[in-house]
């Protein structure tokens, strides 16, 4: 059990390095970009990059999260309330992210209408889309999660 969730750990790991880069080198240059697009608008560059911050550290919440869950199944601990309390910290993480890009549509939108991007309406979308779908997916887990507990629990009490 403990090669599987090396790779999966591995794999948590190297997604974050990427958005780590991204917050680094990209962030602060598109809203640079931004503010020489729009002049008028330039004093939202800061509470824009605040928003992509905002959702990078929920989002290095969410991958921690993923880590003590695949930690919780090298233990042998993969049916119990700390496993779902990490799946709940999971959902919640992808709604926060969801919502923080829900929020901040108009201005994305308004940073493509300059640019005349309408790509950066798309990666948006499938921002919120993704977000929403890693939810429900960790929702499910969790019910699912809860039910095999309380049937384990049960079997346990009849013997």
């Amino acid at each position: 059990m403990k090669r599987e969730t090396f790779f999966l750990k591995l794999v948590v790991i190297l997604m974050s390095l990427p958005v780590l880069a991204l917050c680094i080198f990209v962030v602060p240059e598109i809203a640079e970009f931004f503010a020489e697009l729009n002049p008028t608008l330039a004093y939202l560059q800061y509470p824009f990059q605040m928003g992509l911050y905002v959702t990078a550290i929920v989002f290095f919440v969410a991958l921690y999260q993923a880590l003590r869950l695949l930690s919780y199944i090298d233990n042998n601990q993969a049916f119990s309330e700390l496993s779902v309390k990490a799946l709940k910290n999971i959902k919640y993480c992808a709604i926060t992210i969801s919502s923080l890009y829900v929020v901040f549509m108009p201005l994305i939108y308004l940073m493509a209408e300059v640019d005349d991007a309408p790509g950066i309406i798309v990666i948006g979308m499938v921002i919120i889309f993704g977000c929403s779908v890693v939810a429900v997916f960790a929702a499910v887990l969790q019910k699912l999660l809860r039910s095999a507990i309380e049937i384990k629990s049960e079997n346990d009490l009849t013997v």
